[in-house]
């Protein structure tokens, strides 16, 4: 009985955890979303054209996608680091 209650507070706070987590990186994607939002508006002025949301737009995703990809390399280096050691160890 004591098992499943350990399990079960456990498994508690790793979901509140993820929640947290999850919840902090919104956060953070809308501090940076307002930052370049302002960017864009020094160089294109107040109005916000189409021309200017589409450029926005695609700008984040090529941010996006450049950071994913980096850090999926350094996850996948590190996973190889960490099997090496395991094989010699």
């Amino acid at each position: 009985m004591e098992d499943k209650k350990t399990s079960l507070r456990l498994e508690v706070i790793e979901k509140i955890s993820s929640l947290a987590t999850a919840s902090l990186g919104l956060i953070a994607a809308l501090a940076w979303n307002e930052a370049i939002i302002e960017v864009f508006k020094k160089i294109f002025g107040e109005q916000g054209t189409l021309v200017a949301k589409l450029i926005y737009a695609v700008v984040v995703t090529i941010l996006v996608v450049f950071i994913t990809i980096k850090f999926g390399k350094v996850i996948n280096k590190l996973k190889e680091k960490v099997e090496k050691n395991n094989d010699v160890a």
